[in-house]
Order: C-alpha cells, then structure tokens, then sequence
C-alpha cells in the first residue's frame, strides 16, 4: 500500500533503500533515542530492511519530489505492538534524519497514518510512546492529538541492552474525529 499527504510518499521499504537507510541510521542522534542501534554499514541496513522494516504497515517516509527514504514510520497492530494491547488497537513508531527535523514531516506522515488507521483499518484507539529524554517524540504526538496514558518505569529494552522510561500516550477514534 501507498499512503499519501501533500509533501510525502509513505510506501513499502525496499532492499534499494539500504544506502539512503544507512544515510540517516548512522546517526547516534536518531536511532539510540528511539531504542534502535546505529547502523553500522549498509549490509547492516539492507538487513534491517529485510528483518524488520518489510513488515506490514510500515512505510518508507520518502518526499514527494524524490523517491528516497529519509525516514520511517509504521503502524503495528494487536499483539505485534511494544505495548499490552487489543487486537483492534495498534501502535504508531516512526523516526527521520536530523536534517529533516523540525520541518512537520513526522507530524504529517502520523496525521496519515492514523487517517489509515482509524478509516481503513477499523481501529479503535492508536498508541504511541517516548523514552524518556526524546522531547522531539513527545511533541509530535502532543501536536497529533495524543494523550498521555501512563508511565512504564524500569522497562527492559533488549534492542539497546538497557533499562528504559517509557512515556505512553493514545488516541481513540472518537478523539480522532473531533479533530478533524
């Protein structure tokens, strides 16, 4: 599937996104913050795009006048999520490269991912979170329209082989739809 709003394409990763991945993924700004290592190479990231980004419903963030991944967001549903949730519920993960950082894009590429969410897929509440220390994350789902829920402390993150502070936030599809 292809999603679209007015500066973006959000389309399936594929294995030729591996070096424009790699561009913004060797960055110690953007992964560490979201629970993801640096990449260390591409083959790293052609992996990456393999194992974990060719899931369903998640989309390549790539702009409208040029086919190249400068980011990545993904919608995973029920008991795919990092979050205790029901199978009618899902959970919105998303990053971009440092220079594509406060321009709205994220913003943008979250406001069309719930769209799809809530209209096409049926769900019923959409779930969101931040560690602790990323106040870039938390503002995009302040502007998105996301309500703090609660807080998971002393959170196991194998990914980073460390101990987190999550921040959890949603938004149901009644929220939704008094937004619009």
């Amino acid at each position: 599937m292809i999603l679209e709003t007015s500066r973006l394409i959000l389309r399936p990763w594929k294995e030729e996104d591996a070096h424009s991945l790699y561009e913004y993924a060797k960055n110690p700004e953007v992964g560490p913050i979201a629970g993801w290592p640096v990449h260390t190479d591409v083959e790293n990231s052609r992996q990456i795009i393999r194992d974990v980004l060719s899931a369903s419903e998640t989309y390549a963030v790539t702009l409208k006048n040029q086919d190249m991944a400068i980011g990545s967001i993904g919608l995973m549903i029920g008991k795919n999520s990092n979050i205790a949730i029901e199978a009618d519920e899902g959970e919105i993960g998303y990053w971009i490269g440092v220079p594509y950082w406060g321009k709205g894009l994220i913003p943008e590429a979250v406001y069309e991912l719930m769209r799809h969410g809530f209209e096409d897929l049926n769900l019923k509440t959409i779930w969101c979170g931040y560690f602790e220390g990323n106040e870039k994350s938390r503002r995009v789902q302040e502007k998105c329209g996301f309500k703090y829920h609660h807080t998971e402390k002393d959170k196991e993150w194998p990914l980073m082989n460390d101990v987190r502070t999550e921040y959890i936030t949603c938004i149901t599809k009644e929220q939704w739809h008094e937004m619009l």
